[in-house]
């Protein structure tokens, strides 16, 4: 079984994830796949849009797949997650960036590598199943393969919110918070793919009345606060106990670099520049941040039980997220 199904469909070009086992859960092979087949299909006349789906009813994608970039750098190896984090960001920028309309199916799970393909198509689709998340602070991560942009980019404080905690969103607050766009019941989505294939044209796309946004009506100006003690702070004077569990549990330095993230976000010029500062993190992750302790915790030994030791001083963050030089992510020729 490969990890993705690629094919051409009438006038569509398809990506469907096929991992339903591991909830569809990215590899670096399968990045490497969508980034080559967007690539071939870019100029081929016959393909007038993309469409992105999954199989399995769990899992739109779950996330990125780490485990072997947890055992190279356990063994020494740092170069395999930094290749892996490089590649997919390439590939996060291209469906960003697409000339032809891409489409993506998001039901279920949509986290974190599966953000970084779906959060970035031009017509984002959820429906009533959909769970969408950037959790990577509970492993010792920030929100990469573009989140930061997105989190950066959505209203008020929800970006802060949702980097910081972690926390799962439905239909509504994706369409809300700007991880989506259309609303539609997933009953109707093998019809909707059938037309889209059929008339390589996006007009077919009638999105329903956006459902409930709790996120709309809730009071989110702790996380205005300059520093992470300020925020658990003004959290714990509000009595926000939901909000402050996932801060006590999440690594220190994830939780310090994703808040510079998402702010510096709000400022990037393209989604190019929040993956290149995202990149310095992930570059630098499995030497000097909580990100192989993260793994072991939560993935790994599931004891859940994680012993966070990097320094989160400001000093450290600053660094962490410092340039890279030579190994700056390159851009293929702006393609």
């Amino acid at each position: 079984m490969t990890g993705m199904i690629i094919r051409k469909d009438r006038r569509a070009g398809r990506l469907t994830f096929n991992r339903p086992q591991a909830l569809n859960a990215l590899n670096h092979e399968m990045a490497l796949a969508i980034d080559a087949a967007l690539r071939e299909w870019r100029d081929d006349p016959e393909v007038a849009l993309v469409v992105i789906d999954a199989e399995g009813d769990r899992a739109f994608c779950a996330g990125g797949d780490i485990a072997a970039v947890y055992r190279a750098a356990l063994e020494g190896d740092h170069q395999v997650g930094r290749d892996f984090f490089r590649d997919e960001y390439r590939m996060n920028a291209r469906i960003k960036e697409y000339p032809k309309p891409v489409v993506a199916f998001m039901g279920g799970f949509v986290m974190g590598g599966g953000v970084g393909v779906g959060g970035h198509a031009s017509h984002r689709i959820v429906g009533d199943s959909t769970q969408i998340a950037m959790p990577e602070t509970g492993i010792g991560l920030v929100p990469d393969v573009g989140g930061s942009w997105l989190l950066g980019h959505a209203p008020g404080r929800c970006g802060e919110y949702l980097g910081l905690t972690g926390a799962c969103i439905g239909a509504g607050d994706a369409i809300f918070t700007g991880f989506a766009d259309s609303y539609i019941p997933e009953a109707e989505w093998p019809a909707l793919i059938d037309r889209l294939a059929e008339t390589g044209d996006v007009a077919a796309i009638r999105s329903r009345p956006r459902p409930e946004a709790p996120l709309e009506g809730r009071d989110l100006s702790a996380f205005g606060r300059q520093t992470m003690a300020e925020i658990v702070a003004a959290l714990e004077a509000a009595g926000d106990e939901a909000a402050l569990k996932p801060l006590r549990r999440n690594s220190p330095l994830s939780l310090a670099a994703t808040l510079a993230l998402v702010r510096a976000a709000r400022s990037d010029a393209s989604l190019r520049d929040s993956l290149a500062r995202e990149l310095r993190f992930t570059w630098r992750a499995t030497r000097d941040s909580d990100f192989l302790e993260g793994v072991r915790a939560q993935i790994i030994d599931k004891d859940r039980k994680p012993r966070w030791a990097a320094d989160a001083s400001p000093a450290h963050v600053k660094a962490m997220l410092a340039p890279l030089g030579d190994d700056e992510i390159e851009w293929e020729n702006g393609k």
